[in-house]
This record gives C-alpha cells, sequence and structure tokens, in this order.
C-alpha cells in the first residue's frame, strides 16, 4: 500500500502540523506531508515544516480581488503536488465552494468543538456558556456549508468547574493532536471514506462519530 500524500494548509502556530509531521514518522505509518500552505506568510506552521525540509506555499488573500480567485489559485497550486488528501488545520478562512467542489471525499478539518455543536468561531467560550459537561473536538469532511460536512470522529473531555476559554483550550489541544492523527491514520488506511453524504467505515455505514480512546478510534 503505497502511503498517502497529505497537503496541509493552517494558518497559525502549527501545532497540529506538527503532530502530523510526529505521526509520520512512526514505523507503520501510512501517509507522509507532501505540502504545508498557509494564506499568512508569517505562519509558524511554514517555519516548521520548512525544518522538516516539507514543502511550503504562501499566498496573501490581499493580491486577489475576492476570495474566489484566491481560492482558485490556492487549490490550483496544491494540485500540483497531487495530493491525494487535503488537511484543514487551523485554517481560519471559509473557502469557496467552486474552489472546493473537486476535492469532495477528499478534505477534512479538525474543528474545536463536538458537531454539530458550536459551528464557527469562540467555541470554547460558547461551551462553557451554554453550561455544558462535555467539550471535545471533531475531525469531519469539508463541505460547502461551515463546518457542516460529515463528522468522522469525535474525542470529548470533561468541562470542570472554573474552566476558562483559555484553559479549556489548552486541555483540548494534546487530544485534538490524537484526534487528527488517528482520523488520517485509519484515511490512509482506507478504512474511512465518504460516500454520499454519509461516512462509511471498513465498507458500512457509520451511525455515530468514531470515538478516540488512548490514540485508537472505535465506534
Amino acid at each position: 500500500m503505497t502511503n498517502l500524500r497529505l497537503a496541509v494548509l493552517a494558518s497559525g502556530r502549527g501545532s497540529n502540523v506538527g503532530a502530523l509531521m510526529a505521526a509520520q514518522r512512526e514505523p507503520d505509518a501510512r501517509f507522509e506531508i507532501v505540502l504545508v500552505a498557509g494564506d499568512r506568510p508569517e505562519a509558524q506552521a511554514l517555519r516548521i515544516a520548512e525544518e522538516a525540509g516539507i514543502a511550503t506555499l504562501a499566498l496573501d488573500p490581499r493580491g486577489y480581488a475576492d476570495r474566489a480567485r484566491f481560492d482558485a489559485d490556492l487549490f490550483a497550486r496544491i494540485a500540483a503536488y497531487a495530493p491525494d488528501l487535503v488537511v484543514l488545520a487551523g485554517f481560519m478562512r471559509i473557502l469557496d465552494a467552486a474552489a472546493m467542489a473537486a476535492w469532495r471525499g477528499r478534505m477534512v478539518n479538525i474543528h474545536p468543538s463536538l458537531l454539530p455543536k458550536y459551528r464557527g468561531l469562540k467555541t470554547h467560550e460558547r461551551a462553557i456558556r451554554s453550561g455544558d459537561e462535555v467539550h471535545g473536538a471533531s475531525v469531519h469532511f469539508v463541505t460547502p456549508e461551515l463546518d457542516g460536512g460529515p463528522v468522522i470522529s469525535h474525542v470529548e473531555m470533561p468541562i470542570e468547574a472554573g474552566d476558562t476559554p483559555a484553559s479549556l483550550a489548552a486541555r483540548l489541544l494534546p487530544l485534538e493532536h490524537r484526534l487528527l492523527a488517528a482520523t488520517v491514520d485509519l484515511i490512509a488506511r482506507r478504512r474511512i471514506a465518504l460516500a454520499g453524504n454519509r461516512v462509511d467505515f471498513d465498507g458500512a455505514q457509520l451511525e455515530a462519530p468514531l470515538r478516540l480512546a488512548g490514540r485508537s478510534l472505535a465506534p
């Protein structure tokens, strides 16, 4: 089985990029990052990739007439690296529907909430304000609907008394790293696929998102 080729998109510090890089160094890894791209040339994610000898691409949206033209150019350049899967790992832009159409079923995103709860921003603050007892993160297939694509996997954690958005985010981050790596691993092993508007796991419809336990995912 050939390794799954990943293009990773990130806008910030690149902690999930680092987690995927660490995972791809495991002896039984089935994926490799061929490109890290971003919309902020100063993003630490790009520096992390450069130091590891991974190709990088930085495009500034301010140089384009509109979002559609930026996204069209971005994905045309990504396609030149022939990735099998595009991973949005802290990529802080809403993508143009036309630009992402060719990548349906080949693009995933990690989001810091238990989707379908709390799409969009300020998820930790919203979970605390709502009085939730449990919070978490999700990996989902990307569709034109913001954070609305079919959910592949969840990781959960309790919200503790006295938690702030910052403390909740800090405790969740290492779980996000494990969730993303484990989910990409299953996709790389051809165990996860998008079938219409549903997720298939080992050839059967997934009735609920997979759950992370330790470093493994299970129904």
